[in-house]
């Protein structure tokens, strides 16, 4: 951590930080985008070795963040927390999570010459990658959030990433600490059969245990013989408290009592990312009172919760992009008051283009209760025949509403949102992008 590099080493590294710095410039002068991808694959040709060699310039070290969920909110109320301690840090904010991505928000924050000045930083990892980057970064901590099913046309299911991820983990050095998702059953068992130090999070709270468990549901059956686990309780998909009957298998501890601490933003999932990022801070060596202060300030990143105030009514934007996330930003919706919801599906590269998973979405709820319905995305046809399939079993007065261009679809949304209530967007990734866009004038690429 913060080790100096060779004289040659930094001749390279500073060439290609600098003409990567150069194309940001351009890119981001011409209105062409964000740069948040482009000048590390440029940077990466020149030198190869560029993330294991920044990464080296840590000083106190990286922390990866991986899983299916989170992974934005959860970097940024780390980052606050150590920002509120006086340490500088680096991050991907843009959410660029691959190779290339990692390495341009390494060079944002170095100098043109290739000098890193930083005390950590906080890289979310997609998490088909953790095997790759391991042995470059060296990672501090690996902060392990959860697995679900996600882009099953990309990733496959969620067996084959933990094995991955264990395998990887496992061989890494020694002193990395690994904080895994205790309720989680294949992260739970991940963190049982490793050397280094582990500190797992997760949920103490019975009364928030989920009537049964879902259809979204990814894992319920034992990692280390395959049998179906026991469950006391569930709070979201398969994350909750179990055991298994036939081995010793049971979930792991936590290293706080999540009763005793209040979360950020609104959901379930977001009292996850609270404890996950409150005990890698604690890892860290943050006291308890500065990690408690910075939770009640933050602010939620761009389309996590976001909420805007456009022509005078709110607006709440909930990104949801696989079934379990799905399921629980509806869970937030039908626990308000609110009934005009605006669902946006796309199935560009960034979403996976396989939409078969809405059908593992619990859309019952959302139908039953009724209100207005408004569907759009360049799959928009695919989730009004969703809607309409749980229409049909229930008694509901839901009014659906189809509309195929997404500009039209916000501003009828907008309409039918009285100004006592907020209006709920539940977009798929590159959806929310354009929701922004149209809502706000502005372009996050």
């Amino acid at each position: 951590m913060g080790n100096n590099i060779g004289l040659i080493d930094r001749l390279k590294v500073g060439l290609a930080v600098s003409i990567a710095k150069s194309v940001t410039f351009g890119v981001r002068s011409l209105k062409l985008g964000a740069a948040s991808v482009m000048p590390g694959a440029i940077a990466r040709k020149m030198e190869p070795r560029l993330l294991q060699l920044l990464s080296q310039q840590v000083k106190y070290g990286v922390i990866l963040v991986a899983g299916t969920n989170g992974k934005t909110t959860t970097s940024l109320l780390l980052k606050e927390i150590l920002e509120r301690k006086g340490f500088r840090v680096a991050h991907n904010s843009t959410g660029a999570n691959l190779e290339n991505g990692l390495v341009t928000a390494l060079m944002e924050s170095a100098n043109t010459f290739g000098g890193l000045n930083v005390d950590y930083a906080i890289l979310e990892v997609d998490e088909n990658i953790v095997p790759k980057v391991l042995a470059p970064i060296q990672p501090q901590a690996i902060l392990a959030l959860n697995l679900f099913r996600d882009q099953l046309d990309r990733y496959g299911e969620v067996d084959s990433i933990s094995k991955r991820w264990t395998t990887a983990i496992s061989s890494n050095s020694p002193n990395t600490t690994v904080i895994p998702n205790a309720d989680d059953p294949t992260l739970s068992y991940l963190g049982q059969q490793l050397s280094q130090k582990v500190v797992f999070f997760g949920l103490n709270e019975p009364e928030k245990y989920l009537a049964e468990i879902p259809h979204a549901v990814d894992s319920i059956y034992c990692p280390n013989c395959g049998h179906s686990l026991d469950y006391e309780g569930v709070y979201l998909s398969h994350l909750g408290e179990f055991n298994c009957p036939k081995c010793d298998f049971k979930r792991s501890k936590p290293d706080l009592d999540s009763s005793e601490w209040s979360q950020i933003l609104v959901g379930l999932y977001n009292k996850y990312n609270t404890l996950a990022a409150a005990t890698a801070a604690k890892v860290l060596g943050v006291d308890e009172t500065t990690i408690r202060e910075t939770i009640p300030t933050f602010q939620a990143a761009f389309g996590r919760a976001e909420e805007l105030e456009i022509n005078g009514k709110k607006v709440r934007i909930l990104l949801s992009k696989n079934p379990v996330g799905t399921n629980e930003t509806i869970r937030v919706i039908t626990e308000s008051n609110d009934k005009t919801t605006l669902l946006v599906l796309n199935d560009r590269v960034q979403d996976g283009e396989d939409v078969s998973w809405i059908w593992d979405v619990d859309t019952e709820p959302l139908v039953q209760r009724g209100g207005t319905l408004i569907v759009s995305g360049n799959r928009v046809y695919d989730m009004a025949l969703r809607l309409r399939y749980s229409e049909a079993s229930l008694d509901s007065k839901m009014t659906l509403i189809v509309e195929e261009d997404l500009k039209m679809a916000i501003n009828k949304a907008l309409e039918h949102t009285p100004a006592n209530e907020t209006l709920h967007i539940l977009p798929t990734y590159t959806a929310m992008l354009d929701v922004r866009e149209i809502l706000t004038g502005k372009k996050i690429r």
